[in-house]
């Protein structure tokens, strides 16, 4: 007989997170709702009750009890303060974006658990999350326009990227009449070249952690404008744009040589409603697996630690730097 795996559910304690990663109408699929247990409260933010959780057999239970499970839950996980209190035989399941942070994967190590990293789970070449991908971009830029005074359709925006936070982001400044060129990757020293055609630049490109130059480096700022507008979408700090480090929603934005800086790391969680329900249907085809404990290649693949030993080669790489 195969035992059943536990999975707890918590809130996050990220300063003005508020996506969670079940909502009853996926509970109501899973076939053995009595393995998942929820802090309770989990859902106040949703107008959801405990009671609407129970009564699809979830267990409400406190926040430490959530954290004893065999599989522990939430979005923003990696940054979370619960990294330390992990045990060796627990799997741990959100984005973890250990290889921008050594920190993060150090905590993970000593703890010797599995870490399944949201950020790598792909399949047929379409990210798990990419809905919530395309909601980073849109929130970006509703809220880094909203707090610099200004509509999009007076502007001209570079956008660095092609992938689904571009997407989103150009679904945005195009539906509000922004003048948008796109870069791709190996336009890098056209971009550079035309720098100062722009009143914004967007970057919504992943950042190799390989690399040790930059899109933009410092220095170039002084091709922009007095006054343009840089909003990091992707926030590797130091990365893409060399002159970023991460920004709060208390403290969105900053100002280096007259510009502007937004490099808020979740804005998805302003559009945390809309958010929670694509992350709650897109976990969805995992969560019988991941309780029953059966192979499952994208979950498989999105392995990157495992009982003390990385198996990412690109953490092994941003640790030699």
């Amino acid at each position: 007989m195969v035992t059943k795996q536990t999975i707890g559910f918590f809130k996050s304690h990220k300063a003005d997170e508020y996506r969670i990663a079940l909502l009853p109408q996926e509970l109501a699929q899973i076939t053995h709702p009595n393995a998942i247990y929820l802090e309770s409260g989990y859902g106040d933010d949703f107008g959801i009750t405990d009671a609407d959780y129970a009564d699809l057999g979830a267990h409400i239970v406190s926040r430490q009890i959530a954290l004893k499970q065999d599989i522990v839950c939430e979005p923003k996980i990696g940054e979370s303060d619960i990294l330390s209190q992990l045990l060796p035989h627990q799997t741990v399941f959100g984005w973890i974006h250990a290889k921008q942070s050594l920190d993060i994967t150090n905590a993970l190590l000593a703890t010797g658990v599995r870490v399944i990293a949201w950020e790598d789970m792909c399949d047929n070449h379409q990210h798990t999350f990419w809905r919530n991908n395309e909601l980073a971009g849109e929130a970006a830029i509703l809220h880094a326009f909203l707090l610099t005074g200004q509509m999009p359709y007076d502007t001209k925006v570079a956008l660095i990227g092609r992938g689904s936070v571009a997407f989103g982001a150009t679904r945005v400044l195009q539906g509000l009449g922004a003048d948008v060129t796109v870069f791709r990757r190996n336009q890098e020293s056209l971009l550079r070249q035309t720098l100062g055609n722009f009143d914004v630049v967007v970057n919504a490109a992943l950042w190799d952690v390989k690399r040790e130059d930059h899109l933009i480096r410092t220095d170039d700022l002084a091709l922009l404008r007095p006054g343009s507008l840089i909003i990091d979408i992707s926030a590797d700090a130091g990365g893409g744009i060399e002159s970023s480090h991460i920004t709060t929603m208390t403290a969105p934005t900053y100002k280096i040589s007259q510009v502007t800086h937004y490099v808020v790391d979740h804005t998805p969680s302003m559009l945390y409603q809309t958010a929670s329900k694509s992350i709650s249907q897109a976990l969805l085809p995992f969560l019988d697996d991941l309780i029953s404990g059966t192979d499952n290649e994208v979950l498989t693949r999105a392995t990157i630690i495992n009982e003390g030993q990385i198996l990412d080669l690109d953490i092994l790489a941003f640790q030699a730097q």
